[in-house]
């Protein structure tokens, strides 16, 4: 299969492309079979079945396209899923060897048109979190995406070389704001995705690849968190005029600071008309540490798919108040929770892992 011509002196807001929101209609969800021991520390197999349970509750209401190394991972896939209950016929297995497999950060970012029934691709580019040094292999998922959907496939690019951007560290309401944090991509010393670039070149490529308008800051993400502050631990909008963002409470514990001042910057939000969304709070679970690590569990990092919004829970009473503050919000589709303690352990869940392409 080939791909449709490469466009790299247009941009898709040129083009009249848009990032939509994640509730918005799926055609599927991409995710990769999981197969990096060091991202599991001796639970890589139990991670297996927690892809089978997030497979079983998105596969419903859309396609799921998975990444699989080779054949014989694809046989691996089939009969994990087969005896967990998934059905491995709602699947589309692309042979795609990757790194890690985080899908958000570094899989096929879907963007749309405002006047044709199309989408198409931005290669943001990849690089472990400006952190790990294997990335090659899932830099190159984007123009894989592209061949096997044959898709335009647009070249995201800044100063004349690669513009480095995880799906994580951004979320958008579909209407022209998007939200990110200063520690992920403002950072000047730690993990620098962008050398050289500042907040009003950054804010200009974003709305050139993504096609926003509007662009709010927060300042910190959540301790624990190794790609360095991303958005998708710490704050979502859940509709165009509503987010939903993280709290502590216990004035002890580390993350107590940084978010107190992210409710405190959140005033100053407002839309891309003007106007003041709705911010409301989600509960942070108790401590979570491995090997003597604090792990970045948090309830932010529920995925919007058609017919669910699964949730990560932690084992803990928390867990009730988040599920339920998401049903709330979400009355059109089923909110529900996949057990993520062995998850976090990687150092993301759901929504790290999994990646929309919209109808």
């Amino acid at each position: 299969m080939s791909a449709k011509k490469i466009v790299i002196n247009k941009t898709p807001q040129e083009e009249g492309f848009f990032f939509p929101a994640e509730w918005e209609r799926h055609k599927a969800t991409w995710l990769a079979w999981p197969h990096n021991p060091t991202d599991w520390p001796d639970k890589l197999d139990t991670i297996r079945w927690v892809y089978c349970e997030i497979v079983r509750k998105i596969s419903p209401g859309e396609r799921i396209r998975m990444l699989v190394n080779n054949k014989q991972m694809e046989n691996l896939a089939r009969k994990y899923l087969s005896r967990s209950g998934a059905n491995p016929n709602c699947v589309d297995f692309i042979i795609h060897p990757t790194n890690r497999g985080w899908t958000r950060d570094a899989g096929p970012i879907f963007v749309k048109s405002r006047s044709k029934s199309e989408t198409a691709i931005v290669h943001f580019h990849f690089n472990g979190w400006a952190k790990y040094d294997d990335w090659q292999k899932d830099r190159k998922v984007p123009e894989t995406a592209a061949k096997y959907l044959k898709k335009k496939l647009f070249i995201a690019q800044i100063n004349g070389k690669p513009f480095i951007l995880e799906g994580g560290g951004i979320d958008v309401n579909g209407r022209g704001t998007l939200i990110t944090t200063e520690e992920c991509y403002l950072h000047p010393k730690i993990q620098v995705r962008n050398k050289g670039v500042g907040k009003e070149q950054f804010e200009e490529t974003l709305k050139k690849y993504l096609g926003v308008s509007n662009i709010f800051w927060l300042g910190n993400g959540i301790k624990g968190d190794d790609t360095h502050g991303h958005i998708d631990d710490l704050c979502r909008f859940v509709n165009p005029t509503t987010l939903v963002m993280i709290k502590e409470n216990n004035p002890k514990d580390v993350n107590y600071r940084p978010l107190a001042k992210n409710w405190e910057r959140i005033k100053d939000i407002r839309l891309e008309d003007g106007s003041k969304p709705e911010v409301i709070p989600l509960p942070i679970p108790a401590p979570l540490y491995f090997d003597g690590y604090r792990l970045p569990a948090s309830y932010a990092n529920f995925y919007i798919c058609n017919d669910a919004v699964i949730v990560p829970t932690f084992n803990d009473p928390n867990d009730r108040i988040a599920l339920g503050t998401l049903s709330e919000l979400f009355k059109d589709r089923t909110v529900v929770g996949i057990h993520a303690v062995d998850l976090v352990l990687g150092f993301g869940t759901l929504h790290c892992l999994s990646q929309q392409e919209p109808a």
